[in-house]
Order: C-alpha cells, then sequence, then structure tokens
C-alpha cells in the first residue's frame, strides 16, 4: 500500500480497491518499462491523456505518446532497472486521483543511480484507472 492516503473532497467507496487498483497501474508503468512492452504501456492512458517527459518534452493523446513511446522505449535501458513506489495519493474526487510516484535508477546492479518523481493524474474510467495528466520528472542533487 502508499505511504499516506490524503482524502480531499469525497473518499472512495472502497478506498482499499482503489488504493490497490492504482498500485496496478503503477505497476503495469513498472512491468512495461522493463520488459519494453509498448502496447502495454500505451495502454494505461486516456486517449486524450498529457504525458511530459523528464527531458521536458509534452505529448497530447494516446496516438502521440505511443509514438514517442515506440521511438525511446526500445533499448531504451540496456542495463540496469528502475523501480516505482507509490509514494502518496491524494483523491481528488472519488474518480480522480493524484499520484506522486518514486522513480529509482539503479544501471548497475543494486546501487541507486538516480531518481525521479513522476506525477500520474488518473482518472477512473468504465472501472478502470488511467493515466490521464502526468509529468515525468528528474530529481536533481
Amino acid at each position: 500500500m502508499s505511504n499516506e492516503v490524503t482524502i480531499a473532497g469525497h473518499t472512495p467507496t472502497d478506498l482499499e480497491t482503489e488504493i490497490a487498483a492504482i498500485h496496478a497501474v503503477v505497476a503495469t508503468v513498472a512491468h512495461a518499462q522493463a520488459n519494453e512492452l509498448v502496447d502495454e504501456f500505451v495502454g494505461i492512458f486516456r486517449e486524450d491523456a498529457i504525458w511530459t517527459t523528464g527531458h521536458g518534452r509534452k505529448l497530447f493523446g494516446r496516438d502521440a505518446i505511443g509514438e514517442f513511446t515506440a521511438q525511446v522505449l526500445p533499448g531504451g535501458s540496456p542495463s540496469g532497472r528502475v523501480a516505482y513506489e507509490v509514494e502518496h495519493v491524494l483523491f481528488l474526487r472519488p474518480d480522480v486521483a493524484a499520484v506522486k510516484v518514486r522513480q529509482l535508477h539503479y544501471p548497475l546492479g543494486d546501487e541507486l543511480d538516480g531518481e525521479g518523481a513522476p506525477l500520474y493524474v488518473m482518472t477512473k474510467e468504465d472501472g478502470r484507472w488511467l493515466l490521464a495528466a502526468n509529468q515525468n520528472t528528474p530529481v536533481v542533487s
């Protein structure tokens, strides 16, 4: 479960189930990126999603996110791994959540070499949590 959950507005009816579903989306991000699965990654975005990459590239819509991901994901991390941890969930409404994620980069075994601090705004669409507005931000020492 997340380190902290903050409720603003209305609490989801089944908070534990919603938190687990949000964790599953973040796990899908990790799985898709670790295994270079473009379709799996793109499939967790809303059709009209916004994605800002860690280098500031702004992508509007699932098609643009898919095109970019197809260019950079295959072969993007030939060595090492990235771990994703849900740090904080803020429910803006029962079907809208702002999710702060800790992204840990381990290029050589278990030695931490960098960190990111993505923010995922997710919406629940037809019973499924999807990425809606997202910013992938590197942490600079």
